[in-house]
């Protein structure tokens, strides 16, 4: 569970973008950056040793990259924390794999300082950073056409619905008024397809939803 201030960790082998990202957060009231690291390697350790909620993490990094040090995060926490990918290009296969590593989503490195903050805020609510877009376009690029999935045919008619509005990019509260239900509801609703789709979180569900086909991904 998120606490307040948010704890956010800073990973990226540039020191001037850590410095950069750690002015912007550290401003806000309901920020505070726990660390730095400048390697994949040295993330994971502060990860462990600062539990922070939320990891802004650079995908190309040396000793261990961003998406290695995603998949050990979420694989050796009981609770980890939620892990942002920070990059230059929207189109770079390193996304992808960091998305299907487990990440929560992706910023560019390009985003000012309200879509940054905002992000955090986020996805430190369980909700996921993706850009509709983009994803399809990663998932064109990264996977090859298949046969829609068995667990297409399990979910409800509102849980597909639900799928095809968070691949759209929309949060919770989002769908909630999209659908005119209760947020609480759509909770129920994306509970049920992250268990059908055997998915972790709201980006896994995306992905499977575009891999399997369940989501056209030309346009």
């Amino acid at each position: 569970m998120s606490r307040v201030p948010l704890r956010v960790l800073i990973a990226d082998d540039e020191r001037m973008v850590r410095t950069a990202l750690r002015v912007i957060l550290d401003a806000e009231p309901d920020m505070e950056v726990v660390g730095e690291a400048a390697s994949g390697a040295e993330a994971v350790g502060l990860v462990r040793s600062l539990a922070p909620d939320v990891v802004l993490m650079d995908v190309r990094m040396p000793e261990i990259d961003g998406i290695r040090a995603t998949e050990q995060i979420l694989a050796t926490m009981a609770e980890p924390p939620r892990i942002v990918v920070v990059t230059t290009f929207e189109n770079d296969a390193y996304v992808y794999d960091a998305l299907r590593a487990g990440a929560s989503g992706f910023l560019l490195k390009r985003a000012d300082a309200d879509e940054l903050t905002g992000a955090v805020r986020l996805v430190a609510r369980g909700d996921s950073l993706l850009f509709p877009a983009a994803v399809r376009a990663l998932a064109a690029a990264h996977t090859a056409a298949a046969a829609v999935p068995v667990w297409a045919s399990r979910l409800t008619e509102r849980e597909a619905d639900v799928l095809r509005l968070m691949a759209s990019g929309l949060s919770n509260h989002e769908i909630s008024e999209h659908l005119g239900v209760g947020t609480q509801t759509v909770k129920t609703h994306v509970a049920g397809v992250l268990a059908k789709t055997g998915s972790r979180d709201r980006t896994q569900a995306v992905i499977a939803a575009y891999e399997g086909g369940f989501i056209m991904r030309k346009g």
